[in-house]
């Protein structure tokens, strides 16, 4: 390994100056590189004599672009049998956020300071999609123009490591730029920030209210009863519900075993984590709903030897399983309307949007079903003479099949009863000073 200086003119006469980098890698193959400074080059030749002596250098000239390693981890992703939801989403990162900014760069030249100003630009610019069809609006479109949150930058960051994990796996690149930053931060400040901007949620805004529980269920009409009770008083997640089959259902000892999930493509798999393979007791309502429900429940055919039985608890009429956006539309944003849970709809602005007679025009309150599972975990949180079921914190975590402790206490444990107001704060005073 040599480091020289190099002195030429240009065509107008003009004194120019470089310094080269000559080296041999760990294949006996040499690489020039040319840096304006002798002190960024002799910072190069101190990285690349570790590298090389590990084994592990790519020289730049052999590296890839960042779009090129992506492309690579997202068909390990789908060749490892990811879920279509899971890498629908790492597409997004890679297309909206990541190429857009670090797509042309070879990844054996990410740098900490690169990584760290590709993170200052995405919080600063807005979001695009330059392959939205025109005329069609899409949910995942809806931010278009605005800044990216924080959780955001935070996932984006997550995908560009893992791409980079991959990469590094395959002998592309020595080191992960990313994991190395992030290792260098409290991971608690980020999630602490995080929680911060999304605040805590809140009873009658992100939570329904006992009283709003008491409305749907009043108002849930026959064809969406069965799920609805069982959303609201077992806790199972939407894709647990829509892959929940009856030989899952334990209707003597009054128990569902949670085992599969369907995701967004209706595809079936195991839960979202070891933990959320779990046991959970329905309440009798629940129960005789369901007794109810398999008597009228949709059979579904599987093969030719599978004619007639039933498979799925909550399917389609055909006895398919349900989609998520036929349950939210059909089911619990009318269930809403019905019971008069609503807010104001609002135009692009924030101004309520007004019928034709001038009236606000109204929407439902909640737009989605992990609203009931919120429920569901405060229900199990409140104190029994509040109308809950006052359980200990582990138990609400196996209850709603969280993977740790901690996630269920950073989501809900400012719901807990802190057992230090009003009579409690006073029985313990005079026991005091007795």
């Amino acid at each position: 390994m040599s480091i020289r200086k190099r002195t030429w003119k240009t065509a107008k006469g003009e004194a120019k100056e470089a310094w080269i980098f000559d080296y041999v890698d760990q294949a006996k193959k040499r690489h020039i590189k040319t840096f304006d400074t002798k002190k960024e080059a002799r910072a190069y030749e101190i990285t690349v004599m570790g590298e090389v002596k590990d084994g592990t250098h790519t020289a730049p000239s052999q590296s890839i672009t960042v779009r090129e390693a992506a492309k690579k981890w997202l068909d390990t992703g789908d060749k490892n049998g990811l879920e279509q939801g899971t890498l629908l989403q790492y597409r997004q990162h890679i297309e909206h956020h990541i190429n857009p900014f670090l797509g042309e760069t070879r990844i054996s030249e990410l740098t900490a300071p690169a990584v760290r100003e590709f993170e200052d630009k995405l919080r600063k610019s807005p979001a695009e999609y330059p392959d939205k069809e025109d005329g069609k609006t899409r949910a995942r479109y809806r931010n278009e123009g605005k800044p990216r949150s924080a959780s955001l930058v935070r996932k984006v960051m997550v995908s560009l490591g893992s791409l980079l994990s991959d990469a590094q796996e395959r002998g592309l690149v020595a080191r992960n730029v990313v994991r190395d930053l992030r290792a260098k931060r409290v991971r608690g400040k980020e999630r602490r920030a995080d929680r911060r901007q999304k605040g805590k949620l809140k009873v009658g805004q992100d939570i329904p209210a006992r009283e709003e529980i008491k409305a749907i269920v009043t108002a849930l009409p026959d064809r969406w009863r069965p799920l609805m009770l069982t959303a609201i008083f077992t806790g199972l997640r939407s894709s647990e519900l829509r892959g929940l089959r009856w030989e899952d259902v334990d209707l003597n000892a009054g128990v569902i075993h949670v085992r599969q999930r369907a995701d967004r493509y209706n595809k079936i798999g195991p839960p979202k984590s070891e933990a959320g393979e779990r046991v959970v007791p329905m309440p009798p309502m629940v129960l005789n709903t369901l007794r109810e429900w398999k008597l009228k429940c949709p059979k579904q055919k599987k093969d030719k030897d599978d004619e007639g039985k039933l498979h799925f608890v909550f399917p389609t009429a055909t006895g398919q399983a349900e989609s998520p956006g036929n349950i939210i539309k059909r089911g619990l944003i009318p269930t809403q309307i019905k019971a008069k849970i609503t807010r104001p709809l609002l135009d692009d602005d924030g101004k309520p949007k007004l019928d034709a007679e001038g009236n606000p025009m109204l929407t439902a309150k909640y737009t989605g079903m992990h609203a009931l599972r919120h429920f569901y975990a405060s229900w199990c949180i409140n104190r029994k003479a509040d109308g809950g079921l006052e359980l200990p914190p582990k138990m609400v975590q196996e209850r709603l099949g969280h993977s740790s402790f901690v996630m269920t206490m950073d989501v809900y444990g400012h719901l807990f009863p802190r057992g230090d107001d009003g009579s409690e704060l006073a029985a313990a005073e005079r026991a005091l000073l007795a």
